[in-house]
């Protein structure tokens, strides 16, 4: 049992692997898990229940500028959300997956963006949403613009735009389900010593200085 191996490879039904434009970073990922190899039960365990979070995912939104009414259009008729499993938007971070931040994000504000992730339970994501959110915008030059969410938060998907449409908000929200899909739970580095690993190269992000 030990010495077989469990191939991984990521499957979005409503879109083939081709139609992605930014395929290279989950090849490389692929490649990795499948260069180490997985014990086959381990593997499909970890498929089961990457599988299970991926179709299931539900949103705390952050929203402070023109993205959050983007976002607010992918619940509605037109583009039903409910489709992909996203459609359950929770008001306590306490009983969401991920954090979508939307719109600007000034130094006053970033404590209190920072509580609302540290009180998401593991496994917690985070997608910057829009060019504010992704670097500052047009304000990444002022005094109070955090300049990039991925300053004081690990960033797992970008989605560019200002704001972005509903389709590209889709398709950023399909690359984080490429990306659950082929992380691991079982043995190797996982998302937990990464995120510590982030906090460790950003310090002040965790109250231990100033």
């Amino acid at each position: 049992m030990a010495e077989r191996s469990a191939e991984m490879e990521v499957k979005i039904k409503s879109m083939k692997h081709e139609d992605f434009k930014d395929n290279e970073y989950i090849d490389k990922l692929v490649e990795e898990l499948n260069a180490t190899g997985a014990n086959v039960m381990v593997g499909k365990l970890d498929q089961l229940i990457n599988w299970g979070i991926s179709n299931s995912l539900w949103p705390l939104t952050f929203g402070t500028s023109c993205c959050a009414i983007e976002f607010m259009s992918l619940g509605a008729a037109r583009y039903d959300m409910a489709r992909f499993g996203f459609e359950v938007a929770r008001n306590s971070p306490r009983q969401a997956d991920y954090i979508m931040v939307q719109g600007t994000i000034v130094h006053r504000m970033a404590p209190a963006l920072i509580r609302l992730y540290e009180q998401l339970a593991e496994p917690k994501y985070v997608i910057a949403c829009g060019g504010c959110a992704v670097s500052g915008g047009p304000f990444k030059n002022s005094y109070c613009v955090v300049k990039g969410v991925d300053e004081i938060l690990p960033v797992d998907v970008y989605i560019p735009g200002s704001p972005p449409r509903p389709e590209a908000c889709f398709y950023g929200l399909m690359q984080l389900q490429r990306t659950i899909k082929v992380q691991k739970f079982f043995g190797g580095v996982t998302r937990k010593e990464k995120i510590a690993e982030f906090f460790a190269e950003h310090p002040e992000e965790k109250g231990e200085i100033g």
